[in-house]
This record gives structure tokens, sequence and C-alpha cells, in this order.
């Protein structure tokens, strides 16, 4: 009978071991496959024992790029250029938590630093040159001068690719909008890609888990809204006394609309990037609330008693109601993508939708955030800092929005 019993129970453990194995299996690797409720698989890498990979710091390494580049760069790398995708000067600075690998980035690039927080907490960023770039105009020989070991550029500028490759720099694409606009995947592939160059500074985890924790947070909070209770909201992204520039569709306003649950007013125009738009449209649309983007100088009070050009805002209901706001400045504009983008999510829907966010404190929130994910320590004044940006803060901005 014992012996009965016995192989009963034997044979329950194996069935109980093949009905698991046939869940969670492990391939050559060492790496768990799961089965998903689709029927998918999802191969989770066996890091119990694994170590960050030690690199040959004579040698190099093979980066793919957001243009599908195949980028040989050198495995030790202490000179970065930031050419004409702009953010990025203040995302390798967060990244590192350190400016001195930063000797060139462009001028829009400095005047963020110079006026936002990046130049207080870093101002060995102040430091790198300039003088290599107009505009989006690299001047290789003044580049070469730098000596870099490595450039990011932006992917949509091939022909200034085509240049580094011929000039023999190692230079990295790098896209704000392959991911259609979508900031907060858009900042977790820009890490990745980070990650590949520098794998003994790995932070691609935590910097997804955390905005992507924001993100659920913020989108079960606004699910609930009716359409008739979605705010209207404007992005002016560019102003001068002879230009109006906005997101239509295809832009990162309309990402941010979505994310927080408001209306782009101008959703309609389906032109990529920014869109130049007049007085006629805005007052058709009628906006509920207003962002202005620090792409410009202007402030709420600019368009509260028209001060710039000869255009007329009284009749807007965002500004008779006093709902004018502009965007924070922290690491860099934090209209695009950024090492900013999950407290910029954080802000906007607490002050397009107050009573739904109320308890959210956003200066205890940044500093968690900086703390948990960087490692970065600021004090009250810093973290507030980020929601009051000076005008000087958009200065020297030309392009549209890299």
């Amino acid at each position: 009978m014992k012996k009965v019993v016995a192989l009963i129970l034997a044979l329950a453990l194996c069935l109980g071991a093949v009905a698991c194995s046939s869940e969670n299996k492990e391939d050559n690797n060492n790496n768990t496959v799961t089965k998903t409720e689709d029927g998918n698989t999802r191969t989770t890498p066996d890091t119990s024992t694994t170590e960050p990979e030690t690199l040959d710091p004579d040698g190099t390494h093979i980066v793919t790029d957001h243009a599908g580049n195949s980028v040989e760069v050198p495995n030790v790398i202490n000179r970065i250029v930031v050419a004409d995708i702009y953010p990025m000067a203040s995302v390798l600075t967060v990244f590192f938590d350190s400016a001195e690998k930063i000797v060139g980035m462009a001028a829009p690039c400095m005047s963020a630093a110079k006026n936002g927080l990046l130049g207080e907490l870093y101002p060995e960023i102040l430091n790198a040159k300039t003088d290599f770039i107009d505009g989006t105009n690299v001047n290789i020989e003044e580049l070469l001068k730098l000596n870099p070991d490595v450039v990011f550029y932006s992917a949509g500028s091939k022909e200034e690719g085509e240049a580094y490759k011929n000039a023999g720099i190692p230079a990295i694409a790098i896209s704000p909008g392959k991911w259609g606009y979508d900031a907060i995947e858009t900042l977790n592939q820009w890490i990745e890609t980070l990650v590949q160059l520098f794998p003994e500074n790995d932070k691609s985890k935590i910097v997804r888990e955390y905005s992507e924790k924001t993100y659920k947070m913020v989108q079960e909070r606004v699910s609930g809204l009716s359409d008739a209770d979605k705010v209207k909201v404007f992005f002016l992204f560019q102003y001068s006394d002879s230009n109006i520039m906005t997101s239509g569709k295809k832009f990162f306003g309309q990402w941010w609309c979505d994310a927080i649950g408001a209306k782009n007013a101008a959703e309609e125009l389906e032109k990529d990037n920014s869109v130049a738009v007049n007085m006629e449209q805005i007052y058709a649309w009628n906006p509920e609330l207003i962002f202005i983007t620090n792409f410009n100088t202007a402030k709420p009070d600019d368009l509260y008693n028209n001060t710039v050009g000869s255009y007329d805002w009284s009749e807007i209901e965002a500004v008779k109601n006093k709902q004018v706001y502009k965007m924070p400045l922290g690491m860099y504009r934090s209209y695009t993508c950024g090492v900013d983008t999950p407290v910029t999510l954080l802000w906007l829907a607490k002050t397009v939708y107050p009573s739904l966010f109320e308890d959210i404190d956003i200066t205890a929130e940044t500093k968690k955030y900086y703390q948990e994910v960087f490692g970065i320590t600021l004090t009250d004044e810093q973290a507030n800092k980020i929601f009051s940006p000076v005008s000087a803060a958009g200065t020297g901005f030309v392009g549209n929005g890299k």
C-alpha cells in the first residue's frame, strides 16, 4: 500500500512539473520564457547571476541608432557633442549626473541651461562650446577641433549624418518623433540607446517603470471624463510679433492632451511638427486654457495685456478667465521629450484638472522622481524653480522643437 501511495505522489509531482514547464520554460541562455494570456510568449532575461558587461577600454562596439544605422563607437567615451537634437545634452547630463563629458552643444541648449536648473546643478556644462553649429548648420572643421568621441544629432538630418560619416566621426541619430511624439516612450527609447553606449550605467528599467507608472496613474484619473468635461487646450509653441505656431495632430501637444484627457484645440491640423496659425483660427477654436512653451519668451501677462505685436487675445476664453500658463523649464524645455517628462505630465494634469489631482504635491513628486530614478537630490527651491521659468529661457531657439 505504501508503495502505491508513493507512486501516486511521484506521478503527481511529475505532472505538476510538466504543467509548470508549459507556462515557464528556460531557453538555452537560462532566460525565462513565459506564455501570456493571448498565447504569445515573453522572454525575461536571467539576471540572477548576470554582471555588467566589461568592455575592453581600447576597443569599440556597435550601437544601432534611431535611423537604423549600425555605428561603431569607442568603448570609452569621454568627449560628447550634441548637435541639433537639443534636449539630449540635458538627458546625457542627468544620465551621468555630470556634465563633464559634454564638450559641445547648440546655442538653444546653452540658453536653456543658463536660465534653468541644469546650469545651476551642473555649472560645468556652461563651458561647452557652441560655435561649431549655427542653427542646424554644423561646421565640421570647428566640430573636429572639439575632438569628439561621439556626436548626437537629429535622425531627420540625413545629410548631416553623412557629413559626420565622411569625416570619420561616430555619430548617433536620435529621433524626437519616431514614436508618434509619445514623450514617455521617446524618453524610454532615448535612455535605452544611451545604455547601448554606456552599458555600465543602465537606467533603462527604472526610467521606464517610473514613467509608465506615472502615465498609468494619470490615465486612470482622467478616464471618467465625458467629452463635455474635457478642457480645450491650445499650445502656444512659438510666438512673436509676426508668428504664431502651435501643435496640430502630429506633434507633442497632441500627445500631451491625449495623455491628460484634454482636447487639442488645433487637432484638425494634420501637418507634422509645429504649424503656423493666425488669430482668426484661434478665435474660432476659442480654447479654455493656453500653455505657453519655453520656445518663446512670452509670459501669460503678454496675452492678458496684448503686449506682443498687434494681436488681441481679449476675447479668448482662456484669457478672460486667466487660464494661461507658462510650461515648466527643468533640465530643458519641457514641451518636448526629456528627463522632466514624467514630472511635466503630472504638472499638466494638475493644472488642467486641479480637482482630480488635488492630492498631488508637485514639489514633493519632483524631488521624489529625481532622487529615486537618478539619485539627484533637489531642494524645495530647486524643484519649484522648474515651474517658474524666466523669459530668457526662450531665447536662442531656431527650428522645430528638437
